[in-house]
């Protein structure tokens, strides 16, 4: 019973890091109109932001994995958040002197800490318990996450982007002394809701110093990278991540240009029931020239499917084989973008949008699958597959191509190719745990 309710106690406290990665992921994003006119930048610089968090995924999940099997999961976790708060208490002096190559540094540092923390806090949670569970503990854990995600738009626009953001020519006609004013009030605005996470970040760090977590994956791994790329099934989870993330964010990038394709503002402005959604969620009237806002509010549902999809899955995942599961998701959302393609209007929209609740599984799911039966190469092989997320930055502009070239349509054909991999290694996962 003890031991029940320390692994219990500790679930809680390793969620609440879940929480945490995915709200601040969110909210830097923000951050872009801010630092567009603070900065003066151009979109192919605002967009580097991107590039820094997946680069940081990138290089850094294999050190991290190096470290954490060095000094230990408790310590790596602390070293993870004091890492993220040093990276938010850099957008200070970024914002004040205003220099991008500083905010540039303090996002990679706080995606370093979010990569450490989660090369560490995955297969920890993932083995919190029995191992038929781990599955349906790490749903129930990136639910949390993508709750995280859920509420930081709100909380970006009620701190972050509460007053007025002027143009570039709005600045350039104010007089010296009114620019420096409003320049200094957007530097506030930025470093103010970052020194405050930074204190939360410390104080969840203190009570990880504090907390007793049960130790349950060994400290001192003997393996080598050399003995995880044996592992076949771990490799292969390695692609499946690689895939599943460039599937999904190429989705969701391109979604708003999908449906400007497919003309569905008429559509949504012409059908009663659209149009009360659209204005509900932008809380005004549909003007003419807000094309792109009429139907970038409906991208909610595709995010917000996967927090909705992980809840469901997190049970089911528990009553069914976790790579039947994955197969049955990743089934129903090749079925659903078939569906898209060969269709038009409402229901090419809404079937493309519910492929999110069908992600919704995939990235717990098949890292549970790849690092089961690996041992003491847990560290090394959730690096790993921390690195794969990399996918979020290859998949989606080639996916770009394809379309340039063939059109939208056409060009989902290579997403489903993605979701045709994430099918085979659940089905080969679960006929291998009947084996």
């Amino acid at each position: 019973m003890n031991q029940s309710k320390s692994y219990r106690s500790s679930f809680i406290l390793l969620t609440t890091l879940f929480f945490l990665w995915g709200f601040i992921t969110v909210l830097v994003d923000s951050l872009i109109p801010r630092l567009r006119e603070l900065f003066t930048l151009t979109y192919f610089q605002a967009g580097m932001v991107q590039f820094a968090f997946f680069g940081a995924y990138f290089l850094l999940s294999i050190p991290a994995s190096y470290i954490l099997s060095k000094i230990g999961y408790k310590r790596g976790i602390i070293l993870g958040l004091f890492t993220m708060a040093l990276g938010c208490l850099l957008f200070y002096p970024a914002a004040s002197y205003r220099v991008f190559g500083i905010f540039m540094l303090a996002y990679f540092i706080l995606a370093g800490g979010m990569t450490i923390l989660q090369v560490a806090a995955n297969p920890y949670v993932a083995v919190l318990g029995s191992e038929d569970g781990a599955s349906s503990r790490l749903n129930l854990s990136q639910a949390f996450n993508s709750l995280g995600t859920a509420i930081a738009p709100a909380v970006g626009a009620l701190f972050i982007l509460s007053d007025t953001i002027k143009t570039k020519d709005e600045i350039a006609a104010l007089s010296e002394t009114a620019k420096e004013a409003y320049l200094t009030s957007e530097a506030s605005a930025v470093q103010n809701p970052f020194l405050g996470l930074a204190v939360f970040i410390l104080m969840i760090a203190g009570i990880f110093f504090f907390a007793k977590l049960p130790k349950l994956i060994s400290e001192t791994s003997t393996g080598t990278y050399a003995d995880a790329f044996k592992q076949k099934n771990l490799m292969l989870g390695v692609l499946g991540i690689f895939f599943y993330v460039g599937a999904e964010v190429a989705i969701g990038s391109y979604l708003v240009n999908y449906f400007l394709d497919m003309n569905m503002v008429d559509v949504i402005k012409n059908n009663s029931f659209m149009r009360s959604i659209a204005e509900s969620i932008l809380n005004s009237g549909l003007a003419e020239n807000d094309n792109k806002a009429i139907v970038g509010v409906f991208v909610t549902f595709y995010w917000s499917g996967a927090m909705i999809g992980r809840f469901i899955g997190s049970y089911l995942t528990k009553i069914m084989k976790p790579g039947k599961v994955l197969g049955i998701f990743a089934t129903l959302a090749i079925s659903l973008i078939i569906i898209s393609i060969s269709t038009s209007g409402l229901v090419s929209m809404w079937s493309i949008l519910a492929v999110g609740l069908f992600n919704s599984i995939m990235f717990p799911t098949i890292f549970t699958l790849a690092i089961d039966g690996i041992g003491e190469l847990k560290p090394k092989g959730s690096g790993l597959l921390c690195t794969a997320i990399v996918g979020g930055a290859i998949i989606p502009p080639l996916y770009g191509k394809f379309t340039d070239n063939f059109g939208f349509k056409v060009a989902l054909v290579f997403i489903i190719l993605c979701y045709g991999y994430i099918l085979w290694y659940g089905y080969r996962n679960s006929k291998k745990s009947m084996a």
